[in-house]
């Protein structure tokens, strides 16, 4: 009778260690939700193999309630149409607006015309970089710990040479306008942010005839870039940074602040450097001495810094503010 018991015992213990392991597999990436007296199994996928996901937004509705995972990020054949809410804001942003279509129609054959970014799932953990030019990034010995991030993204024509050690030497993704160009090594995207239809013409003109020279200011005719790695922004993405995220501050978003919002859709966790005043509330760019300002210009400064310490308190990004 002992030796019986023990057997069914020894069952009973691997009966449930094997129940135990299988509910564990099972609700790996499942929560349990108990209601007064019984418990219900609710689906709940985790969006990436980070440890906290950008793009989980059950934890804030604040985050939610602005961000749109359907919005297209960058343009190409197949969602260039744009609505008519959106041409027309577009294209109030801008002083000679010319043919949309006839333009966009001569930029695909020239480069990438695919989608970007679609492999998002619970097997991936994509980190990003955002380098922003502020003076808080001297002497912060960031550079290492910028460059160990999958995407490196930084703005206009924030150098590396030479600040290293602050800044780091990686960059996989430049945004930039005509206004801002540089030229690029191999490896880097090049991401036109286009204000107006303009700069889709001088993207073209850059890469064809060289012929454009001059927008609002004199521009380079050509760039050094790998035109494989061009992409452009979606005005139609713009717009929504505008409604959903600047809430209709300001003529239209900075580029700092369009970049951080692309970032949250492209990335499962997201680091930000270089953006902000020093510690000594000075706006200066770390490569020169020329004082900046937010609160000056058309861009609505004081809210995007507002919206941008909100995303760091819902733990959506994490600003690295330097020691200067």
């Amino acid at each position: 009778m002992a030796i019986f018991l023990l057997k069914h015992q020894r069952y009973l213990t691997a009966l449930l260690s094997s129940t135990t392991i299988l509910l564990l597999l099972y609700f790996q990436n499942s929560m349990l939700v108990f209601t007064h007296g019984s418990y219900n199994f609710i689906s709940k996928k985790v969006p990436c193999a980070c440890s906290i996901c950008v793009t989980d937004q059950g934890n804030c509705s604040w985050f939610s309630e602005r961000y749109d995972p359907n919005v297209p990020l960058l343009l190409n054949s197949t969602n260039s149409v744009l609505s008519a809410n959106v041409s027309r804001w577009w294209k109030e942003l801008q002083s000679n607006a010319g043919n949309y279509t006839e333009v966009v129609d001569q930029m695909f054959p020239l480069f990438p015309d695919k989608e970007h970014y679609s492999d998002a799932g619970p097997d991936r953990c994509r980190t990003c970089a955002v380098v922003g030019n502020s003076g808080n990034l001297l002497g912060s010995n960031y550079g290492p710990l910028i460059d160990f991030h999958d995407f490196v993204i930084r703005i206009n024509k924030g150098p590396t040479e030479d600040y290293e050690k602050d800044v780091g030497s990686k960059t996989t993704h430049r945004i930039v306008y005509p206004e801002s160009a540089m030229d690029l090594d191999n490896s880097t995207h090049l991401v036109l942010l286009p204000f107006k239809i303009l700069d889709i013409q001088w993207l073209i003109s850059a890469f064809t005839t060289k012929n454009i020279t001059q927008t609002y200011t004199k521009v380079p005719s050509t760039i050094k870039a790998n035109k494989d790695k061009v992409m452009i922004l979606h005005p139609e993405f713009i717009r929504y940074v505008y409604d959903n995220w600047a809430e209709g501050h300001g003529r239209y978003p900075s580029t700092g602040f369009l970049t951080l919002i692309f970032a949250l859709h492209i990335c499962d966790e997201v680091n930000v450097f270089g953006f902000g005043a020093t510690s000594g509330g000075i706006w200066d760019h770390y490569f020169e001495q020329i004082l900046t300002s937010y609160e000056i210009g058309s861009h609505a400064g004081k809210f995007e810094n507002e919206t941008i310490n909100r995303l760091q308190q819902e733990n959506k990004i994490l600003m690295h503010k330097g020691w200067r």
